[in-house]
């Protein structure tokens, strides 16, 4: 199967074997779903843990997966559910994000400062993003996260998290609203 199958083509051809089919999606979602995991529970190796889970359970449900909506929604659905499983099991009512300083090389990349003035401003810029993220209610960052870290469209932030999409776009559009004013205040 090549890599510009589908991704129901992919996992139709994994349900019938094709383990170099689960190679290809797991590539193509491997960086953003790592990162969305991490960054919504602030801690590595929480997120690598539920990585993993999230990988073990698509594997293992594989048969039941049916295509009524995009293989990207369905798999963030079910790190919407580990994260779900994972805060109700420590007692939270949501993650809190960890930026590194390497998540915005963009936003610093244009500073004619040193070497060491650039490290010190993109460490400023990281944690002021960060300190704004982390204020955003747990719903709004993980909408916005998954619009903007997985790429997904409305719809397919509205089925990853089970609200209507009316919810989600009010969740991105007031995380947004939030982050502006956020940053701007820290300006």
């Amino acid at each position: 199967m090549s890599h510009a199958a589908s991704d129901e083509e992919l996992m139709r051809a994994f349900q019938g074997g094709d383990a170099r089919a689960f190679d290809t999606l797991y590539r193509r979602y491997r960086g953003s779903l790592y990162r969305f995991l991490v960054r919504q529970c602030g801690n590595e190796a929480t997120g690598d843990e539920l990585y993993q889970d999230v990988w073990m359970t698509l594997v293992r449900q594989r048969e039941r997966w049916e295509p009524t909506a995009s293989l990207k929604t369905y798999l963030y659905r079910i790190a919407h559910s580990r994260l779900v499983d994972h805060y109700r099991r420590n007692n939270r009512q949501g993650g809190f994000l960890h930026l590194a300083v390497e998540d915005a090389p963009e936003l610093v990349d244009h500073c004619p400062l040193s070497q060491a003035d650039a490290e010190w401003q993109r460490a400023n810029v990281s944690a002021a993003v960060r300190r704004c993220l982390d204020a955003l209610p747990a719903e709004q960052r993980e909408a916005f996260l998954l619009k903007e870290e997985a790429d997904m469209d409305l719809a397919a932030v509205a089925a990853a998290t089970g609200v209507a999409p009316e919810a989600a776009k009010s969740r991105i559009r007031y995380a947004i609203q939030k982050l502006r004013q956020c940053l701007e205040a820290l300006v």
